[in-house]
């Protein structure tokens, strides 16, 4: 017993000498730190001078004065790393300053929106696997001065790039089909491939060149989440493209490319994914109208900022029921594939017991001419008068199978007889009633009257 006190008070002892060791050095602590990851995220720091400039800056985390405010960006990479290695990622750029309560703010799952440590932090982190395209994660620390955002992967639009010549404002040219390479000025206009267009469909937004450079630090918000409504209504014009091709192949395909698709599971994987998609607009939902709250209470935020935020949720919104509608979709052509399935299944038993119908009299009749007992006619094999047995066993057996085959034919012919009963019923009557019109129009005619109708 009083070994077990001196194990959890020489622990507790340890614990102070940890804590009075990381206080006594979180610089050096820290620096060490920095060290651990070199080159796993990529980092973005801007510096805005309220005029509608900016400048490149170094990684120093430190806060714009007067008119002056910062942005520093960190993006993690899309693998297959745990939620605590991408935390691990954060605390290597980002502290200090922040403390390991910013750090887990913006780092976890779910959506968030408070006040953290004096500053207003926001995330719209969904928690699927970090590899998916459908798994997106933004958070963002705002302050008055500085703003630090975390997105997974790279976010279009999202930076800034020197304003220069933009591939929409030139006049494209139509690829000749000698041609194998990017893009070239031929005829007064600029060639594009086909994938360079497909990739150009899919975009609703223009480039980081054409961004306009936001003058205070609630313009850079919601630039923050315009661009991130634009990714996800970016993924969702991918997905209604690439649903309109599958539908346009199912249409022409055979039952390869359907057998295919149901081996791949391709349409419950979409469904999958259209899910992971509603869940980051569902946390879209629930965030952008809290920020929205807490930012009007702010001195800095400016007023046509929130009618802004206003307008982004709406477009939330109608992103969500559009997307509703894909799963809708996808639902209903994973339904017609099952009914395809179900179909060739029925098919094949209809087959079988087709089969199975035809030899099973045949198989009793063979059974029974077969059998090793006295009485059998046709069974005696030294007897003159019977050697035509054999054959009228075969007689016997094609007289079932036809019989057989009648009744599985007959509600077909009937059909047939009864529609060509009908058909030729109602040609008739036409005749007749055509003839007696006919003599009653000449007559009216003769008579010089009219024709009553």
């Amino acid at each position: 017993m009083d070994l077990g006190q001196e194990e959890l008070a020489g622990d507790g002892e340890m614990e102070e000498l940890v804590r009075a060791s990381s206080a006594d050095n979180p610089l050096r602590e820290n620096h060490l730190q920095r060290t651990h990851f070199p080159g796993m995220v990529r980092q973005k720091a801007y510096i805005f001078d309220g005029l509608g400039n900016y400048y490149n800056k170094e990684w120093d985390l430190a806060e714009g004065g007067g008119k002056e405010f910062c942005w520093y960006h960190v993006e993690l990479p899309k693998g297959n790393q745990k939620l605590s290695q991408s935390a691990q990622y954060l605390i290597d750029v980002l502290c200090p300053p922040l403390k390991l309560q910013d750090i887990l703010s913006l780092v976890s799952n779910g959506p968030f929106c408070g006040h953290v440590d004096g500053a207003l932090v926001f995330r719209v982190n969904s928690p699927g696997p970090p590899s998916s395209n459908f798994t997106f994660r933004l958070a963002a620390r705002v302050t008055e001065n500085s703003v630090i955002t975390v997105s997974l992967g790279r976010v279009p639009r999202l930076g800034f790039s020197p304003v220069g010549q933009s591939l929409l404002s030139e006049i494209p040219s139509v690829e000749s089909p000698s041609y194998h390479r990017g893009e070239r000025k031929e005829g007064g206009g600029i060639v594009i491939r086909e994938h360079v267009l497909e990739f150009l469909l899919t975009m609703n937004h223009s480039e980081e060149a054409d961004n306009p450079v936001p003058k205070s630090v609630s313009n850079l918000v919601v630039h923050i989440i315009d661009t991130h409504v634009d990714h996800l209504q970016d993924v969702v014009t991918k997905l209604e493209m690439e649903l309109d091709s599958v539908e346009l192949e199912l249409d022409r395909g055979g039952f390869a490319l359907k057998k295919q698709m149901l081996d791949d599971r391709r349409f419950p994987k979409m469904h999958l994914n259209l899910q992971r998609l509603l869940q980051v607009i569902a946390h879209g939902e629930q965030v952008y109208p809290r920020v929205k709250e807490k930012c009007s209470s702010k001195n800095w935020f400016a007023s046509e900022d929130i009618s802004s935020l206003e307008e982004l949720i709406g477009r939330l919104r109608r992103l969500k029921e559009n997307v509703g509608f894909l799963a809708n979709r996808v639902t209903a052509i994973q339904a017609g594939l099952d009914s395809w399935q179900s179909e060739q299944i029925n098919r094949k038993l209809y087959y079988l017991s087709f089969l199975s119908i035809i030899f099973l009299p045949l198989s009793v009749i063979t059974g029974v001419f077969g059998m090793n007992v006295g009485g059998v006619p046709w069974t005696v094999q030294k007897d003159p008068a019977l050697n035509d047995g054999f054959r009228n066993v075969m007689i016997i057996c094609v007289a079932m199978l036809l019989l057989v085959l009648l009744c599985f034919i007959f509600p077909a012919l009937y059909t047939r007889l009864t529609a060509w009963h009908r058909r030729r019923s109602l040609r008739r009557s036409w005749s007749h009633n055509r003839r007696s019109f006919l003599k009653r129009t000449i007559g009216i005619q003769e008579r010089g009257g009219y024709l009553r109708i």
